[in-house]
């Protein structure tokens, strides 16, 4: 199916297609769109290498304090698992290396959005949309910096990315239609990373965990808001034909992401490694879901995926055709009366005040030794 454009600044062509990014009219017409979250960009600089903005050598004590509570672990929900690790003395180790995983698949996460943001720039013909994307990709790899090196002084090496978020991220990135980039990206993968960063921020009790998740969400709120502009330009406009086809993407991105991206049979020597037989850890887990654990868990404000389901909503890709499925999992209704703000936003704005008045300082320094010097 070839892509589905609505609006001019969306417009894509093929990525070996240099010839129309050269295209004489095309250099005439920019498109105003994207121009406050580019100009924006300054405000939320941050650098992952300069420890004024955070400092990766501040130590944690991994074997005597647990990152998450009980709680947000989902493994740590089958009895089979918590009293096997409370015997033996292992569940603050356990929890730590199951933050592991969780900040691995973050890191593989965010190498697939700078991929997706790079593939972006060869498509987009639109000079502000290129722009942003642009800017997007250089945001991108500052996180791909900065988690791998939380993840190098925490544990020493990231794990393997689970197969299902891998081939996920594989096909939105090889996706020729724009819809699915954005839907899938933009939207899907950056609206879990705005629910995994804000819960870490909540609970996690390593002060440089926090404030690695808060400056990723000041650039990760603008990504959104990208994806956003997408949904309000474009789902408006399609047909129903088109809109059941785009519906279906989302409910598919969605359902790969919500069943399969801890993937627990990747986990299985781990499990070992613990003592813990890896068929009853999975067998209990899956208990977990069917037992209707995972609804209750939905109603969480900060829960992942129920931030990914208000995404949709709030876009416009949830309609009476879909609805069934999500309501599986939280109340649509309850979730419809909530307002447009998603969570994360108020972390987000409180990093960006920390930024400017660290920016904001650093150019007045900056100032006062070009006037010396002169």
């Amino acid at each position: 199916m070839t892509d589905i454009t609505k609006d001019m600044v969306y417009e894509s062509v093929a990525p070996d297609d240099f010839d129309s990014m050269i295209e004489l009219d095309r250099y005439e017409k920019r498109s105003t769109a994207f121009d406050h979250i580019i100009a924006a960009t300054h405000d939320h600089f941050w650098d992952p290498l300069d420890k004024k903005y955070i400092d990766f050598s501040e130590p944690f004590d991994m074997e005597n304090v647990q990152m998450m509570p009980d709680d947000q672990i989902f493994q740590l929900q089958v009895p089979y698992v918590l009293d096997h690790l409370e015997k033996t003395g292992q569940k603050i180790k356990f929890a730590n290396e199951m933050q592991l995983w969780s900040f691995s698949s973050i890191l593989h996460g965010e190498q697939g959005a700078l991929n997706l943001s790079a593939s972006l720039c060869h498509v987009l013909k639109d000079q502000g949309a290129q722009e942003y994307a642009a800017n997007q990709t250089r945001e991108e790899a500052r996180h791909v910096t900065a988690f791998a090196q939380y993840i190098k002084v925490r544990w020493g090496r990231p794990r393997p990315c689970g197969t299902v978020l891998k081939q996920l991220l594989v096909d939105i990135i090889a996706a020729p239609e724009v819809y699915k980039k954005i839907i899938g990206m933009q939207m899907l993968v950056e609206g879990l990373a705005m629910g995994a960063f804000a819960t870490g921020y909540k609970f996690n009790q390593d002060p440089l965990a926090k404030k690695l998740f808060q400056l990723v969400m000041t650039d990760e709120a603008f990504h959104h808001k990208f994806g956003k502009i997408w949904a309000d330009r474009t789902i408006p406009r399609m047909s129903e034909d088109e809109r059941n086809v785009v519906e279906d993407w989302a409910a598919h991105c969605f359902q790969s992401l919500l069943f399969n991206m801890g993937s627990p049979q990747q986990q299985a020597q781990m499990y070992r490694d613990f003592g813990l037989d890896p068929e009853k850890v999975i067998e209990g887990l899956t208990e977990l879901r069917a037992s209707g654990r995972t609804r209750a868990r939905l109603k969480e404000s900060t829960n992942i995926f129920r931030v990914l389901i208000k995404t949709l909503l709030k876009s416009g890709l949830i309609t009476d055709r879909t609805r069934a499925f999500y309501a599986t999992y939280v109340d649509m209704d309850e979730l419809k009366a909530e307002g447009d703000r998603m969570i994360g936003d108020d972390i987000a704005e409180e990093g960006i005040e920390y930024l400017k008045a660290i920016n904001f300082k650093a150019r007045s320094e900056a100032g006062a030794v070009k006037v010396a010097a002169e």
